[in-house]
């Protein structure tokens, strides 16, 4: 059968009657001890990943009728006409076709073109990266949105593949305390400005534009053309700004899924035009098990069902990403606006309201900082929250670490992976009160009663985590994760029967922001409630 949303199929039903039956009560650790090839069952080997899944509240039974709903919802129709070019963004009449922007040379859609705009822009990176003949030591790119979040994180996690003497700055805020100490330290004539904004009219984004060419000018810059580039579809709004050098793309490319396409210019500046190349490839392979794995072995729709599992039925409101990778610390913040902005939406396609809940809130920080500040709370607190662990094999320090510091570098990172295994163990693993009850411990008060003192010491445990692990983080290995993610969230898009790929929340404050601004100046408050004027106000004071 083909039903539009996932509540309207029979295996909905029949998931309820399972949840409140056994799903309620699931315990990994009897799930563990009871199935010796639990591990085997629930982890595979994807491209650039693998992944265990086996710690989840989740057995055989669950996951069959997921897989019905998934079948009932066409699932995989649904992710044919997103590969195929159809205009799945319903709203705005657009195809979604990020997937071709990485697909390889006479392979994908429009790949002419693509091929064309990709060369176009590795090119003039390899020409900015030669600092000898361009002169130039630190690029600032100016975005926000899509247009900040993928280029700075992906720059941030490969920084063992950046060149040296070659400085990649990110400014995406209209607060200028985000502009003012980039430019502090910086010359004109050595630094390139990168102005990302598809339609050119991005207010943040024009501000601070603005501001670096004022900065420019008054600090002896004579060459605006020379200095300032755009990644922007308004070829004549970005030749008003000054700018001659403007790298296009399609209205297919969303904005939180554009690091593929010249959106990023600063990453292959960053990391060289082949190392651009091995990311795009990374994705590609995870396009390619995503289009072709049978759906019970297929990781993205793994990861989707599981997130319909816990958010419809458990009742989870959120889900932690801990990535156990300083480079990668900047991934939850990237996934929040991915999953956040395409899937925190109230009704389905048609427009109706939805009777469930959507989108998790999508939190998280690197580890091991996050265990000293707020894995007390998945720990002991009252909320029961899915945690995502990222972990990485081996790690690549850079060329220009060796000898004694390499030795120490590595011993650290043994002690991340062995923190990464402990807190995924601990959660799972809890403790019991008898047991917290037979241990002494050194900092508690001498007055406390045991079993009060017990009682705190006690982990309920039970608590559900995914292991993603990277041999390496690498071009390709980051491309392959990203495009999980981003499949991931397609997936528990189409089983809510939503439109993943239109973002309106975020237009109502923009054309509010419009109407305030003058009134800032002015002063003037009619007509406003009394909270904004009042604040209105207080601010002009």
């Amino acid at each position: 059968m083909s039903v539009s949303r996932c509540d309207q199929s029979p295996a909905w039903g029949l998931l309820q009657a399972r949840f409140k039956a056994q799903g309620q009560h699931f315990d990994v650790r009897q799930a563990l001890a009871d199935e010796p090839e639990r591990f085997a069952q629930w982890s595979l080997r994807v491209p650039e990943i693998f992944a265990d899944l086996s710690k989840n509240r989740i057995d055989a039974s669950t996951l069959d009728l997921l897989l019905q709903l998934a079948r009932d919802v066409g699932l995989e129709s649904q992710r044919d006409a997103l590969f195929s070019g159809q205009p799945v963004n319903l709203t705005e009449g657009r195809a979604v076709l990020h997937t071709a922007l990485r697909a390889p040379a006479g392979q994908g859609l429009f790949s002419d073109e693509v091929q064309a705009s990709l060369n176009a822009m590795l090119a003039f990176a390899e020409q900015v990266r030669d600092s000898a003949r361009s002169g130039i030591t630190d690029v600032v790119h100016i975005g926000i949105g899509g247009s900040d979040l993928g280029p700075a994180m992906v720059v941030g996690a490969l920084q063992a593949f950046t060149q040296a003497g070659l400085k990649i700055h990110f400014v995406s805020n209209v607060d200028g305390h985000d502009l003012a100490p980039v430019l502090r330290d910086l010359k004109p004539a050595s630094t390139l400005f990168v102005v990302a904004s598809k339609t050119f009219t991005t207010q943040e984004t024009l501000a601070n534009a603005l501001a670096a060419k004022a900065w420019f000018v008054a600090n002896g810059g004579t060459d605006v053309a020379r200095h300032f580039v755009a990644t922007s579809s308004n070829t004549a709004a970005a030749g008003a700004f000054g700018i001659t050098t403007t790298f296009g793309f399609w209205d297919w490319v969303g904005g939180r899924y554009s690091l593929w396409s010249v959106i990023g210019l600063p990453i292959a500046i960053a990391i060289g035009a082949e190392n651009f190349r091995a990311l795009l490839a990374g994705a590609h392979a995870m396009d390619g098990h995503f289009a072709q794995a049978p759906l019970a072995k297929n990781l993205p729709v793994l990861l989707g069902l599981l997130d319909v599992w816990y958010r419809n039925f458990h009742g989870f409101t959120s889900r932690s990403v801990a990535p156990y990778h300083q480079g990668l610390r900047r991934l939850p913040a990237y996934l929040q606006q991915l999953e956040m902005e395409s899937n925190g939406k109230g009704v389905d396609r048609a427009g109706q309201s939805l009777p469930y809940a959507t989108s998790p809130v999508v939190w998280g920080e690197a580890g091991t900082n996050g265990q000293h500040a707020y894995f007390q709370m998945l720990h002991q607190g009252t909320d029961v929250i899915p945690v995502e662990f990222i972990a990485v094999k081996t790690p690549n320090f850079g060329p220009h670490v060796c000898g004694e510091l390499a030795a120490c570098l590595a011993d650290q990172h043994q002690k991340l992976l062995a923190n990464c295994l402990a807190q995924s163990q601990a959660l799972m693993q809890g403790k019991a009160f008898d047991e917290a009850l037979q241990e002494t411990a050194p900092t508690a008060s001498k007055t406390l009663n045991p079993e009060t003192l017990a009682r705190h010491r006690s982990f309920p445990g039970n608590r559900p985590s995914t292991m993603l692990v990277l041999d390496q983080l690498t071009p390709s290995s980051l491309g392959a994760l990203i495009a999980l993610y981003e499949h991931r969230v397609f997936v528990s898009g189409v089983l809510w029967g939503i439109n993943s790929f239109d973002q309106w929340g975020v237009e109502l404050g923009k054309a509010l922001c419009s109407k305030l601004l003058p009134r800032l100046a002015s002063g003037d408050s009619a007509g406003l409630d009394s909270s904004t004027a009042g604040l209105l106000s207080y601010l002009r004071a």
